[in-house]
C-alpha cells in the first residue's frame, strides 16, 4: 500500500458523485488512492456488503472506513432506527476489516438516540476493534436566504457566520460531549466559520479521520478540492505528519462540476497529490510500532475483510495548488 509514509489516503465514495460507489473503486485504483470510504447511501451497491466485498476484489481496493447512513438524504437506509443503523454500520465495518465509522452527531428531533448516543459509541468500541469517529458538523445559515455561495463567503470575511440554527444535539461540535475519537472535516469548519486548528487541538488524541477538503465560508457546504478554499488544509495535513497520527485521511470533495470523467478525474487526481504531499513523513520517520488501526493494535489492518462476506467473497487486498 503506498501510503504518505504510513498515514494512509482514501476516497469518499460521495466524491464521484453523480457516479455510482463502483465508480469510486474504479478512480481509487486508477488514480492509486489508498482505499475508500463507503458512504452508504441511496446506491443499493453501498448497502450491498456482498456486492462491497466482490468491489474490494475487483479493483484490489480495500474500505478503510465506513460513512453510516446519518444523511437526511439516507434517513431510511438501512432502516429508521439511527441506533440500529449505527450498530449495523460497525458490523459492517468489522466485516469489510474498515478501521473506522464516521458518523454524525444526533438530530435535534432524535431525542431518545440522542440521550442514549454517547453510552452507544462507547459500548460499541468496547466490543469491537472499530472506532466510531464523530464528526464536526455545520448550521443552518441565514446567509442561505441572502444570496448565494458567493454573497454568504464575502459576508462571512467581513462580519462573521451570522445567525445560525444547529440541528444536531447537543451541538454541531463533538468535543461539547467528548467521545474517544473524532471525525475532522475542513469543509464543514469553513461553513460553520469554526477554527479548524483550535478544533483539532480540542479533538486531541482522539482525532482519526480527517476528511480532507477545502471550503470558502459559504452558507452552504462545499467540499472543494484542497487548495481551492480558505481553509488551513496543508496545515492540518502537516500536522498530522509531525504527530503520532495513525488513522486515515479521507478526500470527501466535490466533483459535480466535473463536465467529463476526465475532468472528474483531473479533480481526484489534484487532490491526492496534495494530500501526499503535504503528509510527507519522510522528515520524520514514523515509528513503525505505532498501528494504523487506532483501536487494536492485534487487529486485522485496514482493507483486510475480517470474515467471509458470502461463499464467494474472500478477503480483498489493495491491491497545486498553492499552500493554503
Amino acid at each position: 500500500m503506498a501510503t504518505a509514509n504510513g498515514i494512509p489516503v482514501g476516497l469518499s465514495t460521495a466524491s464521484v458523485y453523480p457516479e455510482d460507489t463502483e465508480a469510486a473503486f474504479r478512480f481509487a485504483a486508477d488514480l492509486g488512492y489508498d482505499g475508500v470510504e463507503l458512504m452508504v447511501w441511496a446506491d443499493p451497491v453501498s448497502q450491498d456488503l456482498g456486492a462491497v466485498g466482490r468491489l474490494m476484489r475487483k479493483y484490489s481496493v480495500p474500505v478503510l472506513a465506513i460513512h453510516a447512513p446519518c444523511l437526511l438524504i439516507s434517513q431510511r437506509v438501512w432502516g429508521a432506527d439511527p441506533a440500529a443503523k449505527l450498530e449495523r454500520s460497525v458490523r459492517a465495518a468489522e466485516i469489510l476489516g474498515a478501521a473506522t465509522v464516521v458518523i454524525h452527531p444526533p438530530f435535534r428531533w432524535q431525542r431518545r438516540y440522542a440521550d442514549a448516543f454517547p453510552d452507544q459509541v462507547g459500548e460499541l468500541e468496547d466490543t469491537s476493534h472499530v472506532a466510531v469517529a464523530v464528526e464536526n458538523m455545520y448550521p443552518m445559515r441565514a446567509d442561505v436566504l441572502l444570496g448565494g455561495r458567493e454573497r454568504g463567503a464575502e459576508r462571512l470575511r467581513r462580519r462573521g457566520p451570522g445567525r445560525a440554527v444547529s440541528t444536531f444535539r447537543p451541538s454541531l461540535d463533538p468535543t461539547d460531549t467528548g467521545f474517544a475519537h473524532y471525525t475532522l472535516d475542513l469543509s464543514h469548519t469553513a461553513t460553520a466559520g469554526m477554527d479548524p486548528m483550535s478544533l483539532a487541538d480540542r479533538m486531541g488524541d482522539g482525532l482519526t479521520h480527517l476528511h480532507l477538503a477545502d471550503g470558502r465560508g459559504s452558507p452552504v457546504d462545499e467540499h472543494l478540492v484542497p487548495g481551492d478554499g480558505t481553509q488551513p488544509c496543508a496545515q492540518m495535513c502537516r500536522r498530522l505528519a509531525e504527530s503520532n497520527f495513525s488513522g486515515q485521511v479521507v478526500l470527501e470533495v466535490s466533483t459535480q462540476s466535473a463536465r467529463t470523467r476526465a475532468d472528474r478525474s483531473a479533480m481526484l487526481a489534484r487532490s491526492l497529490e496534495f494530500a501526499r504531499r503535504h503528509l510527507d513523513r519522510s522528515a520524520r520517520r514514523a515509528d513503525p510500532s505505532v498501528p494504523v488501526n487506532p483501536r487494536d493494535p492485534g487487529c486485522p489492518p485496514s482493507g483486510q475483510i475480517a470474515r467471509v462476506v458470502s461463499p464467494s467473497d474472500g478477503p480483498g487486498e489493495r491491491a497545486r495548488r498553492d499552500d493554503r
